[in-house]
């Protein structure tokens, strides 16, 4: 397990996470990610991006073996952000429905179509935040760092999962969850809330891996 002062070294990761809009970021030993299988079940069971994206499952490394590359790193910095996006408990339960579900009104329809808009436009900024860490950790030395978000994939409107070839492999990163990462539990581990589900803005959370 890193000492304090091991985790210290890299405090200049955790300001900067903070400067790029993290709204909390915690440095923590790396065996205090939280991996099990049974996460990566909720992928295979309800989730509509299961298969489309070669970020998630079945394409990522299984949580067997990612539990066995995480032991191979010391630190890991994990990071909440907070989206724009947000959504009163009426439009949390429209939410909930399918786009083309014919109960919603079109004011409805609008509220969504306008929610999951910023939504995504937040998901692409967390992902762009936690590529400047990695790099920043690789410029200084540490050129095994490598980061992981959550949630699917918002690069591209339809994946090459056909060829197997990412179309930005420069960008795209796997999602901490399809790799077995119980969020609630590292959050948890990093003294970070965790609040689900959101009472008005939806959270996000990310990981970088550090050696």
């Amino acid at each position: 397990m890193a000492a304090q002062s091991e985790l210290e070294q890299f405090d200049f990761l955790r300001k900067l996470a903070l400067e790029l809009g993290a709204a909390d970021a915690k440095l923590i030993p790396a065996s205090k990610v939280v991996i099990e299988d049974r996460i990566v079940l909720k992928c295979k069971v309800g989730c509509s991006n299961y298969g489309k994206t070669l970020v998630c499952p079945p394409y990522t490394p299984t949580p067997a073996e990612f539990r066995k590359m995480v032991s191979e790193y010391s630190v890991a910095l994990f990071m909440k952000f907070t989206s724009r996006a947000a959504a009163d408990g009426a439009l949390q339960k429209a939410l909930s429905k399918p786009a083309t579900d014919a109960s919603l009104s079109s004011e409805e329809k609008q509220k969504t179509d306008q929610f999951w808009d910023a939504w995504k436009k937040d998901k692409k900024e967390m992902l762009a935040s936690v590529v400047k860490l990695e790099k920043e950790a690789m410029r200084k030395g540490y050129s095994l760092a490598v980061g992981f978000v959550s949630g699917s994939c918002q690069l591209c409107e339809k994946c090459n999962t056909e060829t197997g070839i990412c179309a930005h492999p420069e960008m795209a990163r796997y999602s901490e969850d399809a790799v077995g990462v119980n969020v609630k539990k590292t959050a948890q581990n990093a003294g970070i809330s965790f609040v689900f589900p959101f009472p008005k803005n939806p959270e996000s959370f990310a990981l970088l891996l550090i050696d």
